[in-house]
């Protein structure tokens, strides 16, 4: 235990010595690994799918907040599913614009997550972003997560249809909008998500906020159950098939994601907390403080002492 506080101390003071160039190297990542999956599994304009493209643009984002990374990866996707029905891009582009006006103009911090959800649906640990997000956020928070749910399901629907939605042409516009409607509002696996998630997200901030020993503890341990409640209720009452293997390998994977988490933001020692109670003219006031567990990097010195020779005298 000690060696790794020791490691979480040395990483804190090695970001905050070289922060200025890390944040690029992350926001890089973020962005190529969100371009280069969107190509992987929607990319239906060719132009795209060129491997200097992803590139290109995740170091143009690089140097970009995210709320504009957010803003070029929506623009990529549309881009794509431009390519194979404009029904759907117009559900897309409808969908993200009343998204920004209604929730990204008031508080446009949590907009990496519209790119974040689907990503992590796509490495098959969608589980863990109600984990972090409702350790990190607040209840807010749901808008984004929530979005971002129904972003990759509906990619999700138009990889699995392409066929259809390219050579359907027996049909108006209006009727293939109406369907591609239909069908996405249909989706129970969609919704019982949607449901699973905004459910967790919103256990994990209430009782991460209670006065409570090891509640970010018992935050991620609630949260996960309610996820399985809610996705194994939905398997028997609304016929969903979840692949029971994927589903827990994702939440164990998920749980470690959120202990790693836990233990580099909220480690603290509850065998020394103290109770203070004081007044003014009028209040009461009880407070419960809990000091973090922090530890002294070892500070190493390294003297090198050269030998030398003895030399005999000349005689």
């Amino acid at each position: 235990m000690m060696g790794l506080l020791v490691l979480r101390e040395r990483l804190k003071e090695f970001y905050a010595r070289y922060g200025i160039y890390i944040t690029p190297v992350i926001k890089f990542i973020f962005s190529f690994l969100a371009f280069s999956l969107m190509n992987k599994n929607i990319g239906f304009m060719t132009k795209l799918t060129e491997p200097l493209i992803p590139l290109v643009l995740a170091l143009v984002c690089s140097f970009l907040p995210y709320g504009a990374i957010s803003f070029v990866a929506a623009c990529f996707m549309l881009a794509h599913l431009s390519g194979i029905s404009l029904e759907v891009t117009l559900v897309m582009a409808v969908f993200i614009l009343v998204v920004g006006l209604l929730y990204y103009g008031f508080q446009p911090g949590d907009s990496y997550l519209l790119v974040l959800t689907p990503v992590f649906f796509l490495l098959k640990i969608p589980y863990a972003i109600p984990l972090i997000v409702g350790l990190s956020g607040g209840i807010v928070s749901v808008i984004p997560v929530g979005c971002g749910v129904f972003i990759y399901f509906t990619l999700l629907y138009v990889k699995q249809n392409a066929g259809v939605l390219t050579n359907d042409l027996s049909t108006d516009e209006m009727q293939k909008f109406m369907q591609l409607m239909k069908s996405l509002l249909a989706n129970k696996l969609m919704l019982i998500m949607v449901l699973a998630f905004v459910l967790a997200l919103l256990i994990v901030v209430i009782i991460k906020g209670l006065s409570m020993d090891y509640s970010w503890v018992v935050a991620i341990i609630a949260g996960t159950i309610a996820q399985l409640s809610v996705i194994f209720i939905g398997d028997i009452t609304a016929d969903v098939s979840v692949s029971v293997l994927g589903l827990f390998g994702g939440v164990l994977v998920s749980l470690i994601l959120a202990g790693i988490y836990t233990f580099f933001v909220f480690t603290v020692d509850y065998t020394r907390t103290e109770y203070v109670q004081f007044e003014d003219d009028d209040y009461y006031y009880y407070v419960k403080a809990v000091p973090k567990l922090t530890v002294s990097t070892p500070d190493v010195k390294v003297q090198k002492i050269n030998a030398r020779k003895l030399q005999r005298p000349q005689r």
